[in-house]
């Protein structure tokens, strides 16, 4: 478990409030995030219900439930949604996940008026206003994996949450918060990228799209952040995978093997 500043200064930060434990959510660690400005927060993809304690116990340290003006998730799957239940008992904060998912939230136990927290960003992202001088980005990544996946750039810090895109699953031995060098980082990424990105259509259309905006670090939900020149190293590499349909055969098998 870690707590790290990736940025701070007088009114602004960006958190990784924890990083699970290996024996947590079944052995998959993964990252959840805090976006603070003055006394509002944005909670990013805040996990499983494993995790919900950690979470918020770091969270704490930070802000009140009360202080959370938003909760988005990223997709659907139960990492980041599972402990959702919870999370809307403490909080009165609305919150954000692809349209298209909307109409699965009931399989998470919520219905009523529940539901009407929930708000559905579009295909094409939005700009979300959060206090005076707090907005951020939805940024659409469609298929990287989920049909409906979003991130999240962060304008002040520059950092951009990218969720599955940069995942990397770590040997239990091997235990480093930034990415400062792909090429020795690759090995825990070739073979997750290639089976869950759906194409590489879908990854050189999201490079296109996030090249636009000024980077500073890149937040995936699992493993290190990205920082300096392993930004572009990483978006570089990225843009040239092939990966998912493009690795299938007539037979319907499927390769991952590694660079």
């Amino acid at each position: 478990m870690r707590n790290i500043l990736l940025h701070g200064d007088e009114t602004h930060k960006f958190i990784l409030l924890n990083e699970s434990e290996p024996g947590e959510e079944d052995g998959i660690r993964s990252n959840q995030y805090l976006i603070q400005h003055k006394e509002h927060g944005i909670l990013l993809d805040p996990g499983g219900f494993g995790v919900m304690p950690h979470v918020l116990s770091e969270l704490l340290r930070h802000v009140s439930p009360g202080s959370i003006e938003g909760i988005i998730l990223s997709h659907q799957d139960p990492d980041i949604v599972g402990g959702i239940s919870t999370w809307l008992e403490i909080t009165d904060a609305p919150v954000y996940v692809s349209a298209i998912w909307m109409r699965f939230l009931p399989h998470y136990g919520i219905s009523g008026d529940k539901m009407k927290r929930f708000h559905g960003v579009p295909d094409e992202g939005m700009h979300l206003h959060v206090a005076e001088g707090f907005d951020l980005e939805i940024v659409p990544a469609h298929f990287l994996h989920s049909e409906g996946q979003i991130n999240v750039f962060d304008p002040v810090s520059r950092i951009l949450f990218t969720v599955d895109i940069g995942a990397a699953m770590l040997p239990v031995d091997q235990d480093y918060a930034f990415v400062d060098d792909l090429k020795a980082h690759l090995p825990f990424i070739s073979g997750f990228h290639r089976r869950y990105m759906c194409s590489n259509r879908a990854a050189r259309l999201w490079v296109e799209a996030v090249e636009k905006l000024d980077i500073a670090m890149i937040a995936p939900q699992h493993g290190p952040v990205y920082r300096g020149k392993a930004v572009g190293e990483f978006l570089s590499w990225f843009r040239e995978l092939e990966c998912g349909i493009d690795l299938m055969t007539r037979s319907g098998h499927f390769t991952t093997d590694s660079e």
